[in-house]
């Protein structure tokens, strides 16, 4: 049963289905047996029966090019012409089976470009034309292919096709302007389907594409929220971890002579990694990954601590301010605070012993400016990939600003950078 409801949903069977409507519809209402080969002046030598077996040939052709219109449209324009020719030599008049030709202009235009089926409208109306010319007898028009049958004629006039009175050339005019008119309007139905289709293919591709661009969004916002994720994640681990290995260092090295400074290492390892863990629950909450997220951003207002953190751990660090401290914007003050932060491990882990490093805050209008650097001798991490200068800069990149890092001239390492302050009033 679903096979022969997926046949059935074919072109073909039901463009089929169209044909034999047509035909048993042309059967009953003109009754073609009893009409053709009647009609006075008959070109063709044989009889009716001849006659008639030559009109349901056409007819023949013109169920076929019905039942593949959508397969092959021109070819089966071509099939319905030839048809509707052979019965207008014929002199028979033009029946509902005819009603092909005008399915099949129909069909032309909707799946031919406007210029090869205003081309195939064109050739019509030529033909039309020329025969009008050639053979003085008139088209019979399709009002007649409705008025013509058994019982349709009146009483008074006898059983054959009822005929008009009036000159040839007035007929054949009339003829002429009803045909023509019904294949331009058949084309221009045809062409206004195509239109329309074209138009809701576009729509439907404009839609498609929005949908492709909202995926990308989403796409490149999932990985902009990965990469903050990351970053987050290695500023805080790689910060805590770097003082607690120098503290645990330190500590080894007391604990036979100074038992009490072991301790305060110990003390201070401690405190790190809770520090270090409320930071990375922190970070998890920020995505959903945990509830509560009681600890909040840190900014510049916990740089104190964050020097002293370092400073226990064994490297001196100096702030100084320079102008005006103002209130920064969340994203501009979290961003400094790691700037900072990245940049002081840096120090710790590659300047070596003996370093001292310090921080400068500068206050403008429109931006701040931070910088840190070191006296240090140690190797320092001033290619790209490393993940904490390219956390640092991509930070900076996003908020607009600008970065540099390198080696100074006199010795040590020295970090810049400057955000800008969005709305900043002082």
């Amino acid at each position: 049963m679903t096979a022969v409801r997926a046949w059935s949903r074919l072109p073909v069977p039901q463009d089929a289905a169209l044909a034999a409507v047509l035909l048993m519809i042309c059967v009953l209402v003109n009754d073609p047996n009893a009409i053709v080969g009647k009609t006075a002046g008959t070109p063709v030598a044989g009889g009716p029966a001849l006659q008639l077996a030559l009109w349901w040939g056409a007819t023949a052709l013109a169920a076929v090019g019905v039942t593949f219109r959508r397969r092959r449209p021109l070819p089966m324009l071509a099939f319905c012409v030839l048809s509707a020719a052979v019965h207008v030599a014929q002199a028979a008049p033009l029946m509902i089976i005819d009603l092909s030709l005008l399915l099949l202009l129909y069909t032309v235009a909707t799946r031919h470009e406007r210029a090869v089926s205003l081309a195939m409208l064109a050739c019509l109306l030529l033909v039309a034309i020329g025969w009008s010319l050639y053979d003085p007898r008139p088209i019979p028009g399709p009002t007649k292919a409705l008025l013509t049958g058994p019982g349709l004629d009146t009483p008074s006039v006898p059983k054959e096709v009822m005929r008009v009175h009036r000159s040839a050339s007035a007929d054949t005019w009339s003829g002429l302007s009803v045909l023509g008119s019904v294949l331009v309007a058949s084309w221009a139905i045809g062409s206004g389907a195509r239109s329309r289709r074209a138009y809701l293919d576009e729509l439907h591709a404009h839609a498609q594409d929005l949908e492709r661009e909202r995926d990308q969004r989403a796409a490149l916002a999932v990985a902009a929220e990965r990469g903050r994720i990351s970053r987050e994640l290695h500023d805080v681990v790689a910060h805590g971890l770097s003082l607690m290995v120098i503290q645990a260092q330190g500590g080894a090295a007391a604990l036979d002579n100074n038992p009490t400074d072991t301790r305060t290492a110990l003390q201070a390892i401690v405190n790190t990694g809770r520090g270090s863990l409320a930071d990375m629950r922190r970070v998890l909450s920020a995505v959903g990954e945990v509830d509560n997220a009681w600890h909040p951003q840190p900014g510049l207002a916990h740089l104190s601590a964050l020097l002293a953190q370092v400073n226990r751990a064994g490297t001196p660090v100096r702030l100084r301010v320079e102008g005006s401290p103002a209130e920064l914007p969340s994203a501009v003050d979290l961003s400094a605070y790691r700037i900072v932060q990245e940049s002081l491990t840096n120090t710790m882990k590659h300047a070596g012993r003996g370093t001292t490093a310090s921080v400068v805050l500068t206050y403008h209008d429109t931006e701040i400016g931070i910088e840190i650097s070191d006296n240090g001798h140690g190797g320092a991490p001033i290619a790209d990939g490393g993940n904490g200068l390219r956390g640092m800069r991509e930070r900076v990149k996003l908020l607009g600003g600008t970065f540099a890092a390198g080696p100074e001239p006199q010795g040590g390492f020295a970090v810049r950078a400057a955000l800008p302050i969005q709305g900043h009033t002082t």
